[in-house]
């Protein structure tokens, strides 16, 4: 990783900067509503931010669950389109997984939108396993109605 490039925790403060990033970094899709400033409220120590010189290029918002007490769950992971492909996302994801070692989690959960492939590749790459679901869109499996309907998700599982 450059040395100008750093990962932090996470400030209920870089909500902000999460909101912006959600409204420019997925081609047009608007998924701001996803993520309500409560998560960086209650799960910033648990979340991290990517920064380049004091800009953030990337963010993974995630928590430990407090019903499962061996499971983790990442909400959201966003690097900048222009710094995408250079190990970002894996490292970030990386230093998710020793938080929860350290708290003896050992399952890993996440989800995406079926229309977003490069997350699902990722994903895949690092080494989440894609859940069956109750469908299948182009070929992959999704779960429908994850969220509200019409909300159609991949869902991933890793173990640590």
């Amino acid at each position: 990783m450059p040395k100008d490039i750093t990962i932090r925790k996470a400030k209920p403060s870089d909500h902000a900067d999460v909101i912006a990033a959600l409204q420019s970094w997925w081609g047009g899709r608007d998924l701001t509503a996803m993520l309500p400033k409560l998560f960086l409220n209650h799960f910033y120590d648990t979340s991290f931010m990517i920064e380049q010189k004091g800009q953030m290029i990337g963010f993974l918002i995630g928590f430990t669950s407090p019903a499962l007490e061996n499971e983790a769950y990442v909400h959201f992971m966003g690097i900048r389109p222009d710094s995408r492909n250079k190990g970002l996302g894996k490292t970030v994801y990386e230093h998710f997984f020793e938080l929860c070692r350290s708290q003896n989690r050992t399952v890993i959960r996440a989800c995406t939108s079926p229309v977003n492939k490069g997350s699902v590749v990722f994903h895949e790459k690092i080494g989440f396993r894609v859940e069956s679901g109750d469908d299948e869109i182009d070929g992959i499996p999704v779960t429908r109605d994850y969220n509200r309907p019409g909300d159609h998700k991949v869902r991933f599982t890793k173990f640590i």
